[in-house]
């Protein structure tokens, strides 16, 4: 059987990103194929457990070093019961937050050392790794303007500050023009519509998913 595909979505806080990944479920769903939408933290019952513990609470009631590990604990079991099988049987996999996400929040915003990631990264992702990563870009102070307009339980993060946000947004651009063959950033500032469109045009030229 054939491997499926893995597209992650990535970005700061009130980039849209939710959206976008439920209009982009949709569309590849409409070709009868399976699509398996998840997200990070979370994306399994384990890995749900330990997002609450991660996302909930003071900005300072982690360090950066320990966030990254929460982050990895819950990775892993995402990865075990959800993401490589999904992968082995053909299916699409949409994950809302990967890997990225820790080496931007944890590592460029956090100061973890990228060593450390990128040991944890090696070890426990191993083979699965996105086909295609989108990148939602913003300006910060318009994404946590957005975010906090639909204040909920989970804020821990917004509540860090500007400048962790926009030290933020460098980490993922950074990403981003690191890999190209894996990264491709939209601009999402935009009318969700036309990001839905460049979401869309990136995937069908990147990955064929018509073929």
């Amino acid at each position: 059987m054939t491997r499926g595909r893995f597209i992650s979505f990535e970005g700061g806080e009130g980039a849209g990103k939710s959206t976008q990944v439920k209009r982009l479920a949709a569309r590849l769903q409409t070709a009868t194929r399976e699509v398996v939408l998840t997200r990070e933290p979370g994306g399994s019952p384990g890995a749900e457990s330990i997002r609450d513990l991660v996302l909930r609470g003071d900005a300072d009631r982690w360090s950066p070093v320990t966030e990254t590990l929460l982050m990895y604990a819950s990775r892993r079991d995402h990865i075990e019961r959800v993401i490589r099988p999904a992968l082995a049987r053909g299916a699409w996999v949409i994950c809302d937050r990967f890997a990225d996400s820790t080496r931007a929040y944890q590592g460029a915003a956090g100061g973890t050392d990228p060593g450390l990631i990128s040991a944890l990264e090696r070890f426990i992702l191993e083979d699965v790794r996105p086909d295609l990563t989108l990148v939602f870009d913003l300006p910060a102070e318009t994404g946590l303007a957005r975010a906090n307009a639909r204040a909920g339980a989970e804020m821990r993060f917004e509540s860090k500050g500007l400048a962790f946000h926009e030290r933020l947004r460098e980490g993922f651009r950074a990403i981003a023009a690191a890999e190209p063959g894996r990264c491709a950033l939209i601009d999402a500032a935009v009318d969700m519509d036309i990001v839905e469109t460049a979401v869309w045009q990136t995937v069908t030229r990147r990955l064929h998913p018509d073929d």
